[in-house]
């Protein structure tokens, strides 16, 4: 099998995957929406993004767009969120932490199917997961990874 039959083997899977638990782009469209609609008015988080995002109009699509490749379809986000958060210099464990904690419950109250909303908790904390490594290792290198234990698949989402 070539590389591209092989890619396209992952897509169709992933997207079939995405169609049985109930998953679309109008549900991801949403769940972002009223995710970052509670974003802009957290204590914590809230000023991070209002100092980063210079326009919801266009930061909105990218999520949505980010969603649906990690959701329905790989290869759709084009992008180095691990290099944006890095570069910020300032977020720490209870950040992300707080994101999650958010991120939970705006799936508990907006994603009716168990699976979905299961497939949606997942993916969040092991995006979260890998964030927070990469940021610790680029401002505490090793030793900050070695004090960094993430619980299996998700972080604590107590700040």
């Amino acid at each position: 099998m070539t590389a591209t039959a092989h890619a396209e083997q992952v897509r169709a899977t992933k997207r079939a995957q995405a169609a049985e638990a109930g998953i679309d782009e109008t549900l991801i469209g949403a769940l972002v929406d009223r995710f970052y609609a509670r974003i802009q008015t957290d204590d914590l988080l809230g000023p991070i993004f209002a100092d980063h995002v210079a326009d919801w109009s266009q930061h909105l699509p990218r999520m949505k767009q980010f969603w649906t490749s990690i959701m329905i379809e790989p290869g759709r986000f084009n992008g180095s969120p691990m290099q944006k958060h890095i570069a910020l210099g300032i977020l720490t464990k209870a950040h992300f932490a707080r994101w999650l904690a958010l991120w939970d419950e705006t799936v508990a109250q907006n994603v009716a199917s168990p699976a979905a909303a299961e497939r949606f908790r997942t993916s969040a904390h092991r995006i979260a997961d890998s964030l927070l490594t990469g940021v610790l290792a680029e401002s505490g290198g090793l030793e900050a990874l070695r004090r960094h234990k993430p619980t299996p698949a998700r972080l604590e989402t107590k700040p």
